[in-house]
């Protein structure tokens, strides 16, 4: 590779960068990047460029990032690259983007861990920041020839909680009086009788919806990222599905669209935010004087309502898009009530013979 030196555009007064390189197919082609404000920063840029192109581990973090988001930007979905730049961004590059990943050590690491936990974040959250670095300097030790990663000999900061909440049915009919917003009302009928995810709720057209036969049709999510609406798959591959739902429910739906004056097949049902679900949750547990739970915790309160109701792990990993195993991993400590269940109709058996 042959590095040209940088050159101020007298027209403009701002410096550009010319030079040529060898691409992976073996061709030597030149770039050339205008509109800098110094020189350095051009000199900064066509060095990160090129470190970018060799790929070696006395690259800067910021060049490992940007191979990083390159990478995973085909191999994700948008809102996940999404939320993976907003951790980035914010909590990590602003520690490291300078640095050579090769000089980046255990201490540094340590160092920052310490920074965040004196802020005062959750466990759950400084997990899934420390698991964000974890996983870019994994990756520079296996496509970037980093000799290890520091993250290993600094240790892990965070853990993911355990704990689950949910409302009970009676819990949850108490809150719902508390719910005069039609279409709040309906939407958190929804989430609760169907157990789906807010983002698939989100993503819902009149065309997902079956009357006569009380059903519907989970094909995509939503999320509002940047101002625009995102459309993706459903999380797991499972998640394209068919969900059963109560009459009652289904007619509350029915005649709260037939309000919507002129939605068509291919419109969004609930155009609202995030924020005002959360927000009626909230000031009407408080009204009724139950726990707060956040919206994905009524999928928790259909999946324990199931359990209550004797479904099994099989019907109900259908039903919410999932695997088996993950409710036996996340609600099986829900079940240990029904094993007591089980030996005691086998007792039964026994004493009668």
């Amino acid at each position: 590779m042959i590095k040209m030196p940088t050159y101020k555009d007298e027209k403009t007064g701002t410096w550009y960068c010319k030079f040529y390189y060898t691409d992976y197919t073996g061709k030597r082609r030149q770039k050339l990047k205008r509109g800098f404000v110094r020189q350095r920063d051009a000199k900064d840029w066509e060095r990160q460029f090129l470190e970018k192109l060799q790929g070696t581990p006395d690259m800067t973090f910021q060049s490992l990032y940007d191979l990083y988001l390159e990478d995973i930007s085909h191999r994700l979905r948008e809102n996940s690259v999404y939320g993976k730049k907003n951790i980035f961004k914010n909590r990590i590059l602003p520690y490291f983007k300078d640095k050579p990943i090769n000089e980046i050590t255990a201490v540094d690491i340590r160092n920052w861990q310490n920074a965040h936990i004196q802020a005062g974040y959750s466990d759950a959250y400084l997990d899934r920041i420390q698991n964000t670095l974890t996983t870019i300097m994994n990756y520079a030790v296996k496509y970037y020839n980093l000799p290890q990663n520091p993250c290993d000999k600094a240790g892990h900061m965070g853990k993911r909680t355990r704990s689950m909440k949910f409302w009970t049915l009676e819990q949850y009919q108490n809150v719902l009086q508390y719910i005069n917003d039609t279409m709040a009302h309906t939407a958190i009928q929804i989430l609760f009788y169907s157990g789906i995810r807010f983002g698939e709720l989100l993503a819902l057209h009149p065309a997902d919806l079956d009357f006569n036969a009380n059903t519907i049709s989970i094909t995509k999510s939503m999320q509002r990222k940047g101002g625009k609406d995102i459309y993706t798959p459903p999380k797991t591959e499972n998640g394209i599905r068919t969900v059963s739902m109560p009459t009652a429910i289904m007619e509350e739906l029915k005649a709260y669209i037939g309000k919507i004056y002129g939605i068509q097949p291919h419109q969004r049902i609930f155009p609202f935010t995030k924020t005002f679900i959360s927000n009626t949750i909230r000031r009407c547990s408080a009204a009724a004087n139950e726990p707060y739970i956040r919206i994905h915790d009524l999928r928790h309160s259909h999946v324990s309502l199931l359990i209550e109701l004797g479904f099994s792990p099989h019907l109900i990993a259908d039903r919410i898009g999932d695997t088996v195993q993950m409710v036996n991993n996340t609600y099986g400590h829900l079940y240990p009530n029904k094993q007591s269940e089980v030996s005691d109709r086998l007792n039964s058996i026994l004493v009668s013979k």
